[in-house]
């Protein structure tokens, strides 16, 4: 069974003065092309490739029998010079993207450091200091401060323009044995059964990734970045040539959002759905399993004020194909907030457009943070109302309306019932609850059993206590 291996992965820049056109590409066909070499383009864009190592200090747990005293006496203090705390190590890869030494890389390189080094092709070596890591996509942003020192920088590509075949570089620091090159194609551009984070649309290549390249750069044949090198597929932990990077345009969201110095806000459409399959395109009379079946529409968001239906069937999204509901998702993201995108859909059979209206996920309802009291099963659960910016803080998968459980204080009434974050709370003794108040309401009464049911994911659990 294949074991899906983050590993740190590196990738190459490489600068041309124009973009490589569809038209231009070419298959080689003689000696001389055969023998064209890479080397110009490693020369120019390996420097802005680093290397990041990372230190985290660790507390260990003491045994409570070094501190007995009767223990203490037959040994002294013989155990006492026992570290209490050790420092783990770590190293990735990263990207230079700014000349003012903003870094891109990802979010696991970095997870959890103290200390965070970036060590430049060259040997000269900062102090890092992160400025916000996103870890619905694997990334995080960092920067360092070169002082007057110049610092070499790799251009971003539109990776929507990229195609499967296409020749791709990969340059990091695989094993921690130095800056390494790699070369290869262009497998897919739009893997989404994955599973690496919640964004899950992927640039697949062949180029070998291995442990330590996490965070390095994918460039295409123009010399810019493609992609973020995150994940491989492996049964070993090292490369069998299936490789995965976070497609450049969702790089540069959260590069965008930084240099705005602004809070990375996703755009919000207020609509789900599920994957066209073979049966669901059949009974809709589809010449193929392809779009987004939309199967939910929030009143008043931005799909249902753009007249957007359940039953309808998304294609694309600003002129580019949508295949899965992840693909959706990804296009909608890459997209920023603010102005519209064009939504194109299938509707009783026939192809319509309409303009939608790209805002940030809604404070509605309000929250109301509460943490439960009194005497009843859930007293010590702090819970609150379920709406579209608290569904995407939290990366919750589920509907997004109702009440969520956020923490279960330990020793709690609620832990004993085993309510775990997450939970959301249909109903208290057959009363429904969709707001924190409709919660408090059921819990208030002088009752003896209580019966409960919540939803975690797709299942529903029904508790009764007391009697």
């Amino acid at each position: 069974m294949k074991k899906l291996v983050i590993s740190c992965l590196a990738g190459l820049l490489l600068a041309a003065p124009l973009p490589v056109l569809a038209q231009d590409r070419a298959v080689p066909v003689s000696r001389a092309d055969i023998t064209l070499s890479f080397a110009p383009l490693v020369k120019q864009a390996g420097p802005a490739v680093v290397n990041i190592y990372t230190k985290r200090r660790v507390q260990q747990r003491i045994s409570p029998l070094l501190q007995d005293p009767l223990f203490q006496r037959f040994f002294g203090d013989a155990l006492s010079g026992i570290p209490r705390e050790r420092v783990e190590s770590s190293l990735g890869s990263g990207v230079i993207l700014g000349a003012d030494g903003l870094i891109v890389t990802n979010a696991h390189v970095i997870k959890d450091s103290d200390e965070i080094t970036v060590v430049l092709s060259d040997r000269r070596e900062f102090a890092a200091k992160l400025i916000t890591t996103d870890e619905q996509v694997d990334l995080a942003v960092l920067r360092i401060d070169p002082g007057k020192e110049k610092l070499p920088v790799l251009e971003m590509h539109d990776s929507d323009n990229l195609e499967v075949g296409d020749l791709v570089l990969a340059i990091g620091n695989p094993f921690g044995v130095g800056q390494t090159v790699t070369s290869g194609i262009v497998s897919a551009v739009a893997r989404t059964a994955v599973g690496i984070s919640d964004y899950n649309f992927f640039i697949q290549t062949d180029a070998a990734i291995n442990p330590g390249n996490s965070g390095g750069a994918l460039i295409g044949m123009d010399g810019r970045l493609v992609g973020i090198n995150t994940a491989i597929y492996s049964r070993s932990g090292g490369s069998i040539g299936i490789g995965f990077a976070i497609p450049a345009n969702m790089v540069r969201t959260v590069v965008d959002a930084v240099r705005n110095g602004g809070k990375l806000v996703r755009p919000w459409i207020g609509a789900g759905g599920q994957p066209v399959t073979s049966d669901i395109a059949s009974s809709l009379g589809l010449t193929r399993p392809a779009g987004v079946l939309i199967n939910q529409v929030r009143k008043g968001g931005p799909a249902d004020q753009a007249g957007l239906k359940v039953g309808d069937v998304v294609t694309a999204v600003n002129g580019k194909a949508v295949d899965d509901p992840d693909s959706m998702r990804y296009r909608v993201a890459t997209l920023g907030v603010g102005g519209t995108t064009n939504v194109t859909f299938l509707r009783n059979g026939r192809e319509q457009n309409l303009s939608l209206r790209l805002i940030g996920p809604p404070e509605d309802p309000p929250r109301q943070e509460t943490t439960l009291a009194g005497r009843t099963p859930l007293t010590g659960a702090k819970v609150a109302n379920l709406n579209p910016a608290l569904v995407e803080e939290l990366r919750f998968d589920g509907a997004d309306s109702g009440v969520v459980v956020l923490e279960v204080g330990r020793g709690s009434p609620a832990a004993s019932l085993g309510l775990r974050p997450g939970d959301v709370v249909l109903s208290v003794n057959n009363t429904e609850v969709k707001r924190v108040g409709d919660l408090d309401a059921a819990l208030a009464g002088q009752v003896r059993r209580w019966t409960i049911a919540v939803r975690r994911g797709d299942q529903t659990l029904t508790t009764t206590v007391g009697g």
